[in-house]
């Protein structure tokens, strides 16, 4: 990619991590709130491609944009609410958590700077062929093991959800 045109993809990109971020907190419904998440972490996977991590970025999209941000439509639609403007309430604590967010800010800059970690060109050769050779040869089962342990546990929230009908 052009060396020019990378900050202004990442300014870019950041600042809709950033308004989505906001959004997510600052939504009333909590549906919309999990929609600006999926934002949030596809944004995220926007920067590991810019850094030329090319299977974190994908992972971030399977992973999180995919699995965790559709576990939580499930777990919102599933919840039996009346009014679904009304389940995601502000509380008085906003003062109390900008104040924390803020100290968390400064100290996490702080130590960056502080950090002497070296800036890195590029992050190196793929990790992606020897991942996918491990996991589709030698660990197979266990990979194979884990998605059906994944599905019972999926299956098992949604009966559990529902509820049990009595019979008459």
């Amino acid at each position: 990619m052009n060396g020019t045109l990378e900050p202004l993809f990442f300014w870019l990109i950041s600042a809709v991590i950033v308004l989505s971020a906001l959004a997510v907190v600052f939504m009333k419904n909590i549906v919309h709130s999990a929609l600006f998440l999926i934002v949030t972490f596809v944004g995220m996977a926007g920067i590991y491609a810019l850094l030329q991590a090319d299977f974190i970025a994908a992972v971030q999209i399977l992973v999180y944009a995919g699995a965790i941000a559709i576990l939580i439509v499930f777990a919102v639609m599933l919840t039996r609410r009346g009014d679904i403007r009304a389940s995601n309430p502000f509380n008085g604590y906003a003062i109390i958590a900008s104040l924390a967010c803020l100290a968390f800010l400064v100290v996490t800059v702080s130590m960056i700077f502080n950090s002497g970690f070296e800036i890195v060109e590029s992050v190196g050769k793929s990790v992606v062929e020897p991942l996918a050779i491990a996991m589709m040869g030698d660990f197979v089962i266990s990979f194979e093991v884990a998605a059906l342990l994944l599905l019972e546990a999926l299956v098992g929230a949604i009966i559990l959800a529902r509820g049990v009908k009595k019979e008459q």
